[in-house]
């Protein structure tokens, strides 16, 4: 069986007919989907990177931001909101169907503070849906979303920050 792939921007996911899937878009090698899956769709995602600084070990070691999850929202072509990015990471679309992922590869974003590029592998964690035949997602075109660089510190330990983001 042919697997599928799609296509993250940091949310947003559309099924697309096959006369109608747009052309995969670029990404560095390594985080290519496998020889046997098809592109299936190709989502747009607005949402936030949530941080937390947290202490880290050691006596004299002073905090740092932590990454704790994403919340997005996913869209389609038209800028329809058709699901949702959170932790896990999962991804669930209005239909129910649900899809969690584990990094496979990634590659630093071309853009300054902009979070890394990934290809994830994924498994169905839902209902059958626009989403259960999914097998690996690209997260590509990636903008913000990083760590602050500073204002952690043993007086901000425990608060949270969220830093917006987008990809496809």
């Amino acid at each position: 069986m042919t697997g599928h792939s799609m296509t993250d921007v940091c949310a947003a996911a559309m099924p697309l007919a096959a006369s109608a899937v747009p052309p995969r878009p670029e990404a560095p090698a390594g985080l290519e989907p496998g020889p046997n899956e098809a592109l299936s769709m190709v989502v747009a995602a607005e949402g936030v990177q949530i941080y937390e600084c947290r202490a880290r070990t050691g006596v004299a070691a002073e905090p740092e931001w932590a990454f704790v999850a994403p919340e997005a929202e996913l869209f389609d072509a038209r800028g329809r909101s058709i699901g949702r990015h959170v932790a896990g990471p999962h991804w669930q679309a209005g239909d129910g169907s649900r899809i969690e992922g584990m990094v496979k590869a990634r590659a630093e974003a071309p853009v300054a503070g902009a979070i890394p590029w990934l290809l994830l592998t994924t498994r169905n964690v839902g209902p059958k849906g626009s989403l259960s035949q999914v097998t690996s997602i690209r997260r590509v075109n990636t903008v913000g979303g990083s760590a602050p660089a500073g204002a952690c510190n043993r007086s901000t330990t425990g608060t949270s920050i969220r830093i917006p983001c987008t990809a496809d």
